[in-house]
């Protein structure tokens, strides 16, 4: 990267110049022009005040300066692999009665070192309190740090070295670490002038463990005698919990003819009344248990088909004496007939299978 500045100085028989900036290790030209000029010889030399050509003689020995162009309108040289040290002021002279002179300012950018990330602990333990801190070295001027949580910036505190000509730069981000840190990219971005288009960046990805929290998700809203049931234990933690463990009412499954485990599922293959119970699923790993708990009731298969919903267009009144016997007869009470399942009262006769909220130890 290497930009220049206006022409310094005064047309006619006087030097022009321009500023120049110039990215550590490129290549600068410094140019100087005069208007009108009677055979009078030009010169550049550098801050030190080392002559480095006189015409299109060279004068310093220094393999990274060569003439570019040489004229008695026209001096360019250039400097190859530009250092941070040589930067500083360069001074082009005519050699009139008496000697005229334009001075010109090189300033040499100091590109950053690609970032580095420190502080992360892996694996993180939910609710560790981690400081991750970014630096580079090298900017000049003092680089930018930033920090994206994947893609969203988030803010860190800033502190700015100076060291010699360049400065070392660090960014800190402090972290309240919970299960959803799990696989999250943090980057941490220098942005510097002489970067360009092309920031240096660094990333870590956070692996965070963290105790398993489970669930039961049930195939039937109402389970009645003779249908399929699946429960699903549901359970996620970091590391993956172990293989589930089911229990009915406290103890082992006691039908492993019907009832099938198959990983996380416990499935019936045909419902009866014999399965009515609490059954539980507790998940594990090094850092706690987690248990979950569904009530089931089995309900009687239906004997008839359910009353239509839309109304007669003529309504016949009910028989009292048919209305003795509806308990029997209306689909939606379920149980034995003449009796009320666990849990239910005579006002509220239909019950389905329900999930207690999960336990945590």
């Amino acid at each position: 990267m290497a930009s220049k500045g206006k022409f310094r100085g005064v047309s006619g028989q006087h030097p022009l110049v321009q500023n120049v900036t110039v990215t550590q290790g490129e290549t600068a030209n410094l140019t100087c022009r005069v208007e009108y000029n009677d055979n009078t010889s030009l010169q550049w030399s550098n801050p030190a005040q080392q002559t480095l050509f006189f015409g299109d003689k060279k004068a310093l020995r220094d393999n990274r300066i060569e003439l570019v162009r040489a004229s008695w309108a026209e001096l360019t040289i250039s400097i190859t692999d530009v250092a941070l040290s040589d930067e500083g002021m360069y001074t082009c002279s005519l050699f009139t009665m008496p000697v005229r002179t334009a001075k010109a300012y090189l300033t040499v950018l100091g590109v950053p070192e690609k970032p580095e990330i420190d502080g992360l602990t892996k694996p993180a333990m939910e609710g560790d309190q981690i400081t991750l801190t970014c630096m580079t070295q090298g900017s000049k001027p003092a680089a930018d740090l930033r920090w994206f949580r994947n893609e969203k910036e988030v803010k860190g505190a800033k502190e700015v070295n100076a060291s010699g000509k360049t400065f070392t730069v660090r960014s800190s981000l402090q972290l309240h670490v919970d299960r959803n840190d799990d696989g999250v990219a943090y980057t941490c971005r220098v942005d510097h002038v002489a970067l360009a288009q092309t920031p240096q960046q660094a990333t870590e990805v956070l692996e965070v463990h963290y105790a398993p929290r489970v669930e039961i998700i049930h195939s039937l809203a109402v389970p009645q005698e003779g249908q399929y049931l699946k429960l699903e234990c549901m359970s996620k933690g970091n590391p993956s919990p172990d293989p589930v463990m089911w229990t009915k009412d406290g103890g082992e499954l006691p039908d492993l003819d019907r009832m099938i485990v198959e990983g996380r599922e416990l499935t019936f293959t045909s419902l009866n009344k014999t399965d009515n119970g609490t059954y539980r699923c507790e998940a594990s790993n090094h850092l706690g248990t987690s248990s979950a708990e569904y009530v089931l009731y089995v309900y009687d298969a239906p004997t008839t088909l359910p009353p239509s919903t839309t109304p007669p267009l003529h309504p016949t009144p009910p028989d009292p004496s048919a209305l003795l016997d509806t308990h029997a007869s209306d689909p939606t009470v379920t149980g034995n007939r003449g009796t009320v399942p666990p849990h239910a009262s005579p006002q509220t006769p239909q019950r389905q299978g329900h999930i207690c909220c999960p336990l945590v130890s």
